[in-house]
């Protein structure tokens, strides 16, 4: 054979020997499962639980009024600073003015028609002291019934003097109860404040606010100093939140400023809502109502501006963490029929899954249990179950949920993994 036979035979080994080993590589890759790799690694956690509402101030008074009748006069306008005392709105005072004179004048009668009684009862007081008198000296001068009429007449005028004093007492009360209500057609401030809200005009009737507050509202001043974010929180979250939290509150009106607060209040009772999605036949979902200050809050903010809060809750510094999308659950393994109890309910009460990650060793996954803690926004805290420089898969979402133990993956592109990890 010569050495150009045994050249050709040679290349023509080498290129079959090449696409084996190529196919059995393809082969290998397309069982391979393409996922991002990340180590274990330490960082500072903070957990926070995000709410959304709204901005308002924490004092605030709705004006309304006590009495019917036409508003002649509006002192103020909208965004006005008001005092304490200041004339706010005035309705018209004529009906009440009258109302006042003619109480003042039933008074006066009622004090003329008591003075009238107390003398009559004076005089029958007097009579019946000399009918006793005589009676006493001479009987035979005042018989019994001439005594008893005398005693009788006297009765009557105490009983007719204490009916006119207490329609004095009725008549003076209605001079109050006038003069009270022609003081409520003057309305002043009760706060210092900004008046926030004025829906009516001069000409409209004011009403008092017997079955809605909103029918009878005439405006609302706000005490804008100090402002509150006023946050609901879901039933799940609240229970983390802590008295004195620090809160970083965003404002929709003010989107370059994060503004910093505290937790000053938590609701013990849950909001009615009735428009809230059901989670089964019988229960709703449930949020609470959480009210955090501002610490310096802008000087240009009203009322119902939408804010969102960020409530701090807990924070960790340099412990180890896996990204979140890492973690995921799988099925306990079954018992064998020589450790299974007999009464199986017992194990049914114990959870079925297991909470734990896929570590990656040589090309190839295995389901490692791990106890975790608080949770950032991108990672968990690992409590036990990993060491530090460990590599997990970290994604994407859908091969961490069809990953099993043994499986082979390999390492995705950086590139690919960075568009993944932002999607």
């Amino acid at each position: 054979m010569s050495n150009r036979t045994k050249l050709i035979i040679g290349s023509v080994a080498a290129v079959v020997l090449a696409g084996v080993v190529a196919g059995i590589i393809r082969a290998r890759r397309q069982h391979e499962v393409e996922v991002r790799e990340e180590q274990v690694a330490r960082r500072d956690l903070v957990a926070a639980v995000t709410a959304s509402g709204k901005i308002q101030p924490k004092k605030k008074v709705d004006i309304s009024a006590d009495i019917t009748g036409r508003i002649i006069k509006i002192s103020v306008r909208e965004g006005d600073m008001v005092t304490k005392g200041q004339l706010l709105l005035q309705i018209d005072p004529t009906v009440y003015e009258a109302n006042l004179q003619r109480a003042q004048a039933a008074f006066s009668s009622a004090g003329a028609g008591a003075a009238q009684a107390r003398s009559n009862r004076d005089q029958a007081e007097r009579t019946l002291k000399r009918t006793q008198d005589l009676h006493e000296q001479n009987p035979n001068l005042i018989s019994p019934e001439q005594l008893e009429q005398a005693q009788t007449a006297f009765d009557v005028a105490g009983a007719n003097l204490n009916a006119a004093e207490h329609q004095v007492d009725q008549a003076r009360a209605s001079v109050q109860e006038a003069r009270d209500n022609l003081r409520k057609t003057r309305l002043v401030a009760p706060i210092e404040g900004r008046v926030t809200r004025l829906p009516v005009e001069e000409g409209e009737v004011a009403v008092p606010s017997t079955f809605s507050k909103d029918i009878g509202l005439l405006m609302t001043i706000s005490d804008l100093s100090v402002i509150q974010a006023k946050v609901q929180v879901d039933e799940t979250d609240v229970v983390r939140l802590h008295f004195a939290d620090s809160v970083e509150v965003a404002i929709d009106a003010f989107p370059d400023t994060l503004f910093l607060g505290r937790v000053t209040k938590i609701s013990n009772s849950s909001i009615e809502n009735p428009g809230a999605p059901a989670v089964s036949e019988n229960t709703r979902a449930v949020d609470y109502h959480v009210e955090v200050t501002l610490d310096r809050p802008p000087v240009d903010v009203r009322p119902d501006l939408s804010a969102t809060a960020r409530i701090i809750t807990d924070t960790r510094a340099g412990v180890l963490t896996i990204p979140i999308i890492a973690l995921t659950v799988r099925e306990n393994t079954p018992l064998s029929t020589e450790t299974r109890p007999t009464d199986t309910s017992s194990v049914t009460r114990h959870r079925r899954v297991t909470e734990g990650v896929f570590v990656v060793q040589k090309g190839v996954v295995t389901f490692r249990p791990v106890r975790v803690g608080i949770a950032g926004d991108e990672y968990f805290e690992v409590l036990d179950g990993l060491k530090e420089g460990e590599v997990i898969a970290a994604g994407p979402y859908q091969a961490i949920r069809d990953l099993k133990d043994g499986t082979r993956v390999r390492k995705m592109k950086p590139d690919t993994a960075k568009a993944r990890k932002a999607d």
